[in-house]
């Protein structure tokens, strides 16, 4: 029987076990869920194969033929009418090249290979920016999470408090108007713990439908690192951003989407030289090889070997050359603007960031040494009012002050931790590799 009732046991909390959910998992998750990446990763197929197409204008063009054909003449202009039937047989290869083009070949295959760079370093850019939406939603969630704790040992401590008030009154030692107002202060701490926890269950269920998992699910997470002592992580990331101009130039350097844009200029570019080559003269040659004959038992027996080249020279096409300039140089203008946008929303981007950072270090560092003066704060006013040298209200406040001092500082970790990635993110160092 007891061997029964403790395999129902290790049933029961195999079912109802909590899965572990780390940030690296849920990225990865988030990484191969997203519909967005799995578009653009059929689009690079598609340009792919533009970059073999471009490669094969260099290559001739080879095609076999055979043909078949009847021709039945009828003749009524002399006394007699004379019908012939003839039928004609013919087999062949025929190659045509490209010789010149006014270099429009050339031009198109590096457009097309920098549109293929430009399309991967876009695919890179949008993991980078899921990347880092991931990170920041789980970070609230994690710090919703401990707002959760800080609720509960507040209300411990006002139960606590509770119980040693009316056991002091009971003494006449407190006036029964502090019994009252230690009751509602632990009413007011159920009532803050209830919808903090409301908060962290909504965001912990947003979060996972973000990533396609089951709502209902019993996920933990849980992130080791977030336990370890912060002050380590501040002074490493403030060595490490402590100059705004260097940022900016890694960031130029190295951030996905600069360099997509960058190509897509070159491109652009690219894209005129194209245009520009309908001016110009086109060379072209071609050979064939045939066999035809009216016999089909004869038809190897004659043969055909012809070359030729041809020279095309546009003198007039109702200004489509033109028109088709014209439409590739605005097109490489806007590239060129959304070039100079993007590098100016980067260096803006990176200084508001800095800013913030700097900051927040700043508030980690004060709110820390908040906790430790809120927490002795409130050690000195609990002994004060144990021996009936301050009032209740006073401890009350010193013990909100405390917790408030708790929340900010956690939020301060958090929005610090979110910063840091964000960081990051803004100079190209939050790569996808690191987490597939």
């Amino acid at each position: 029987m007891y061997k029964y009732g403790l395999l129902i046991i290790l049933l029961f909390q195999s079912l109802f076990a909590q899965k572990v959910l780390t940030s690296r998992e849920a990225v990865r998750i988030a990484l191969n869920k997203n519909t967005e990446l799995q578009k653009m990763k059929e689009s690079i197929k598609v340009t792919e194969a533009g970059v073999k197409s471009a490669y094969g204008a260099f290559m001739p063009n080879v095609s076999a033929s055979a043909m078949w054909n009847w021709d039945r003449n009828s003749n009524s202009f002399g006394p007699n009418d004379v019908t012939t039937t003839t039928h004609t047989y013919s087999t062949g290869v025929r190659a045509d090249v490209t010789l010149f083009d006014g270099l429009a070949n050339v031009a198109n295959y590096k457009n097309s290979q920098q549109q293929l760079e430009a399309a991967q370093l876009s695919l890179e850019q949008r993991k980078q920016d899921i990347i880092f939406q991931t990170l920041s939603a789980y970070y609230d969630v994690v710090n919703a999470g401990k707002q959760v704790t800080v609720k509960e040992e507040d209300l411990k401590w006002n139960q606590k408090n509770y119980e040693i008030i009316l056991e002091s009154n009971k003494l006449g030692k407190v006036t029964l108007a502090d019994v009252y107002a230690s009751q509602v202060k632990v009413g007011n701490a159920e009532l803050a713990l209830i919808t903090q926890q409301n908060t962290f269950e909504n965001l912990k269920s947003e979060f996972l439908f973000a990533l396609g998992l089951d709502v209902l699910e019993n996920y933990q997470l849980n992130e080791p690192a977030l336990e370890e002592d912060i002050t380590s992580q501040v002074a490493a990331s403030t060595k490490e951003y402590d100059n705004l101009s260097k940022s900016i130039e890694n960031a130029l350097s190295v951030r996905s989407d600069f360099q997509s844009q960058k190509l897509s200029l070159s491109s652009a570019k690219l894209a005129v030289d194209v245009s520009k080559a309908g001016y110009l003269p086109q060379l072209n040659a071609n050979v064939g090889y045939s066999f035809g004959a009216t016999d089909f038992s004869n038809v190897f027996k004659n043969r055909d070997l012809t070359a030729g080249l041809t020279l095309s020279i546009p003198l007039f096409s109702g200004w489509k050359t033109d028109a088709a300039v014209e439409q590739a140089t605005v097109s490489s203008k806007l590239e060129e603007i959304k070039l100079n946008d993007l590098t100016r929303s980067i260096k803006k981007s990176l200084q508001k960031s800095y800013l913030d950072f700097q900051a927040v270090i700043k508030r980690v560092e004060v709110g820390t040494k908040n906790v430790t003066a809120a927490q002795e704060n409130r050690r000195i006013e609990e002994e004060k009012y144990t021996l009936g040298s301050t009032t209740l209200l006073n401890v009350l406040i010193a013990n909100s002050e405390y917790t408030n001092a708790v929340t900010n500082l956690l939020n301060s970790q958090f929005e610090f931790r979110k910063l840091r990635d964000q960081l990051q993110y803004l100079v190209g160092k939050l790569e996808s590799k690191s987490f597939e």
